[in-house]
């Protein structure tokens, strides 16, 4: 099963910084063009130019933000901006965190450590979501360029017992060694963890586990990749490399900090699309109710809805006006027809009845054209996909209900993947904090 090992992390100088929020970053892929210039000018020493550099007109072969990437790491390396833990360690990291829903402050607490790659076939970690070549691409070029993980990949694991969550706690009553707070008021918290007999009680509770990837599969799947053409390169054997191993945070799949956010789709281009044609259609497999608005946040009224029937296959449509439907599945037997040849916990997915039942059997909205966001696109705020309907750059939305940590875990124990954006973990994992550098 996992092998979980203590590292020589990576970690920003606290000599040099006193609030580690100018120089930490959002994860890569939800940092958007004015989200990356406001990094740059937070700090000159910001992790995103390392992680998610810029690019420029005028880059060559020899000068791009990749090798600017590698120049970063190994200039800030030699500046102690960056300083290297001196023994191995544990690094426990909290997250602590309001949803405005009116109740007390959430907390996220797991474990940043190294892991052991394994083939997805070897069932050690499994994987829940599809990845896209692009994205992969772009990681193995910075990997290459840096020699490094330079952000954690959001794993879980099952704690029924709690020994680990137990030892967690113990070994964080003490005052955290860094803490701040991010621009999204979330408090970060980081205990560094080296006492022996701890590490090894770690590593040897991890030993009997699976891993079930979370939010990272893009980085998973590099590293994997980098794995095999750098043993392909220096004919090395598999076990005995840094880069045999890869930088996580393993989170219990039962601890209560654990939030996954929908991803709602936007529907566009669609000829001749007909709203009450498609309702006519759609009655075939669901129940369609028409409920007007009584009151002005559509968003909230809708999703507040939806969250009345989790364990429901229901959806809400709307198309721009002053009401929406409320589509609820009748017959689970509908689903299990579309998918035949997969497990009952993918066929019974949210995103799954979704895509096969309305987007691809009455839109043609298949999964090439799903990959390509030709009608499809993926929003994640609610509020924001309303108003891209009304504003008419949309023909309508579907919203659904967030994923369930226990169907990912299914899904991935049945060696499958869900369709893409099945899944929205927050918050999201600071960049910056811990980065794991390869030395042989």
């Amino acid at each position: 099963m996992a092998k979980v090992v203590p590292f020589k992390g990576l970690r920003y100088n606290t000599e040099k910084f006193n609030n580690l929020d100018s120089v930490t970053a959002p994860p890569y892929d939800i940092i958007s063009a004015d989200g990356q210039q406001e990094l740059y000018n937070k700090d000159e020493y910001n992790i995103v130019r390392i992680d998610d550099g810029m690019e420029f007109d005028s880059d060559t072969d020899d000068n791009n933000r990749y090798t600017r990437s590698g120049d970063y790491l190994n200039k800030w390396i030699n500046e102690q901006v960056l300083v290297r833990e001196d023994e191995p360690a544990f690094y426990i990291y909290e997250q602590i965190f309001s949803l405005n829903d009116g109740k007390p402050a959430h907390s996220l607490k797991g474990i940043i450590s190294l892991v052991q790659l394994a083939e997805f076939s070897e069932n050690v970690i499994l994987p829940h979501e599809e990845t896209i070549s692009k994205a992969k691409d772009d990681r193995l070029r910075l990997m290459y360029a840096t020699g490094a993980n330079t952000s954690p990949i959001y794993s879980l694991y099952l704690d029924e017992e709690e020994t680990i969550a137990r030892l967690i706690e113990a070994n964080s009553e003490d005052e955290p060694d860094v803490t701040f707070t991010t621009s999204e008021e979330v408090k970060q918290n980081i205990w560094v963890i080296k006492d022996k007999a701890v590490l090894d009680r770690i590593t040897t509770l991890f030993a009997n586990k699976r891993i079930y990837i979370a939010d990272g599969h893009h980085r998973y799947e590099t590293a994997l990749n980098y794995r095999r053409e750098r043993h392909a390169a220096d004919g090395s054997e598999v076990g005995t490399k840094d880069y045999d191993y890869v930088m996580m945070m393993l989170v219990s799949a039962s601890n209560s900090g654990l939030f996954v956010f929908p991803t709602h789709r936007l529907i566009k281009n669609i000829d001749r699309f007909d709203e009450t044609m498609l309702v006519g259609f759609l009655t075939e497999d669901f129940s369609a109710a028409k409920i007007y608005f009584t009151e002005g946040d559509y968003a909230s009224i809708i999703t507040d809805k939806l969250s009345e029937a989790l364990d429901d296959k229901l959806f809400a449509l709307y198309t721009g006006g002053n009401y929406y439907y409320l589509l609820r599945l009748k017959n689970l037997a509908a689903a299990d027809a579309a998918e035949p040849d997969k497990s009952e916990a993918y066929r019974h997915l949210d995103v799954t009845v979704l895509h096969k039942l309305i987007l691809e059997k009455y839109l043609g909205i298949d999964e090439e054209n799903m990959k390509n966001q030709k009608n499809l696109v993926y929003m994640r705020d609610a509020a924001d996909a309303v108003k891209a309907v009304q504003s008419g750059e949309f023909q309508c939305v579907f919203l659904i209900n967030p994923t369930k940590i226990s169907e990912i875990r299914d899904v991935a124990s049945a060696n499958e993947k869900m369709p893409q954006k099945s899944t929205y973990f927050w918050p999201k994992l600071v960049t910056g904090l811990v980065i794991n550098k390869f030395e042989n």
